[in-house]
This record gives C-alpha cells, structure tokens and sequence, in this order.
C-alpha cells in the first residue's frame, strides 16, 4: 500500500493533542508544568488559532510520553478479517530499514504485528522504547539483538523472544547480514497504536531539545512559538 498515493487526509493536531490529553486525564495546568510550555499557548494550539512547531511537538509528545507521530493519526475504518496481499502492505521506510504493516492497523483488535527489515547498522534508534502489551520477536533471517531493560539478547534465524512491552527496550542488527523479523504486540491499552513507538524510535532526529529549538529560531519563529 503506498502511504503517499490518493487524497491527503486533513488531521487536526489541536483535536488530537485534546484527545490525547483527556484520554491520559492530564489538565491543561498539568501538561504546561510537563512541557515547559504556557497554558495559553497549550489552549491556542487545542483551539486550531496557531500551528506547533516541531520542537513544540517533540515537547508535547515527551510529556504525553507518545510518539509524535500520535499527533497525526487518522484512524482507518477497523475490519474484524484483514487479508494483505505483499504488495498491499503499508511501508514505512526510514534509516537503513523498513518497517512493513501485516494488518494490525485495520484489524478491529488489540493485535498488531510488522515485518522488520534491517540492513547492517540499523537500530530503533538512540533511545529505548516503552509502551503497554506484549511483544513477540520472530527472527527470520540474520542476526539481531534486543535489549530489553538492560539484558542482550541476540536472535539468530529460527530464535524468538517473547516480553512485557512496559519495559524499556530497543532492536538493532547485530551481524552483517540482512535482518528479517516478525514483531507482533498484543493486549496494549486500547488508546495506543505500539507500531508507533517503533516507527517514531527509528525515525528518530538526534536533534537536542535546545537544537530544536535553534531551528525554530532560525525558521523565524520567535522562543515562545508553538
């Protein structure tokens, strides 16, 4: 499935940004204290009257502790039988990998699953990850290593690693092959979409807060610019 073909669908991060907030019972005062941003500028952005800016975002999605990439969903119509010919597949591509949708984000359920492609040095990125349910590692070809709260674990063709996803965790390829492997999460908390964490962990900017917000300057936007 090509990500980028048909009409693009118009999301409202100010709605969003206000879903995200209630459904994690965070006020308006709480999330100002957490991002470091007013609460006036917090209510402009819910009230669609100012666009954030990137570090504004990345702000945000820290003290939500989502990815950024929740600002920008649009929810698909949920099917209770999801059939994914190769060719259909959603692609995410990002640094030396691609990340392949096998359904879950239309499956009316709390299963998601995504094969994983991993050319040698590619990783989820320089941070770890956390986020609800259960997650299963399949290894179909090559070798590569989780660490999930501190402990290796390296993965050869055949090998599987099944854990807790609310503990801190991040994948990378080991060897100097290609990686191929099955993720599959399931049981997660009904306001998450966990691929998420995955795709905004190896996307990831290794930008600083501090050079977010020099970019923003540089942009034209004033310090305070949401």
């Amino acid at each position: 499935m090509d990500l980028y073909s048909g009409e693009a669908e118009s999301v409202d991060v100010g709605a969003r940004l206000r879903q995200l907030r209630e459904e994690r019972d965070v006020s308006m005062r709480a999330l100002a204290r957490l991002s470091g941003l007013s609460a006036n500028a917090l209510s402009m952005i819910e009230r669609g009257m100012t666009s954030p800016s990137v570090s504004t975002l990345t702000k945000l999605a820290t003290a939500l502790q989502v990815p950024i990439t929740a600002f920008f969903r649009a929810e698909p119509a949920k099917e209770n039988i999801v059939h994914r010919k190769a060719s259909e597949r959603t692609r995410i591509p990002f640094l030396r990998g691609v990340i392949e949708g096998l359904g879950g984000e239309m499956f009316n359920g709390r299963v998601e699953a995504f094969l994983l492609t991993l050319e040698n040095g590619a990783s989820s990125g320089p941070t770890t990850m956390i986020h609800s349910g259960s997650e299963l590692v399949f290894c179909l070809r090559g070798r590569m290593e989780y660490e999930v709260e501190g402990k290796q674990f390296v993965l050869d063709a055949g090998d599987s690693l099944l854990f807790s996803a609310n503990q801190k965790h991040h994948w990378r390829n080991s060897g100097g092959t290609v990686v191929n492997a099955i993720i599959v999460i399931s049981a997660f908390d009904e306001t998450e979409r966990p691929s998420e964490f995955h795709v905004a962990a190896a996307q990831a900017e290794s930008l600083s807060m501090d050079e977010l917000d020099a970019l923003d300057r540089l942009e034209g936007d004033p310090p305070e610019e949401v």
